[in-house]
């Protein structure tokens, strides 16, 4: 049984790390087997790269603990549903479920916008769920971009 809102809690702690180096408060986690492959979180900003999403960076980095370019059985944790970039190559990394706490209804690739990991024309279908603490996550959003006013 996967424990959802813990590996959420954690995903949370990436994206406050994001909030606290002025960065999108969005942090993801990469899960199998009951342990963490990779986390990351947003660092556009700081690596001066439009790629550097929660995401890319945490499957950059479970993929380098596996050594394979394969996320086969695992699941990936995050606190915004995942962009369409995001989504894209969570399909090609193979990853098997994607959980996320907010929608996005300016960018979201997975249900807000797009349905990328369903879509029968991408290599690989994920499952997709909505979970964990919405309102947190848009809190976060909202002290962020209050902060840029």
């Amino acid at each position: 049984m996967i424990d959802a809102l813990h590996w959420m809690k954690l995903a949370f702690v990436e994206a406050k790390k994001a909030l606290d180096e002025d960065e999108t408060p969005v942090g993801a986690v990469i899960v199998k087997d009951g342990s963490i492959l990779g986390r990351g979180h947003n660092r556009t900003r700081s690596l001066n790269d439009p790629t550097a999403h929660a995401e890319i960076l945490a499957i950059s980095a479970a993929c380098q603990k596996l050594e394979s370019d394969r996320l086969d059985g695992c699941d990936l944790f995050t606190t915004l549903e995942p962009c369409p970039m995001c989504a894209t190559a969570l399909s090609l990394a193979r990853v098997k479920r994607i959980y996320w706490a907010a929608d996005d209804p300016r960018m979201g690739g997975c249900a807000s916008l797009y349905d990328i990991p369903r879509d029968p024309r991408m290599p690989h279908q994920i499952e997709l769920y909505r979970s964990g603490d919405s309102a947190e996550s848009t809190r976060l959003l909202a002290e962020f971009f209050q902060r840029k006013r």
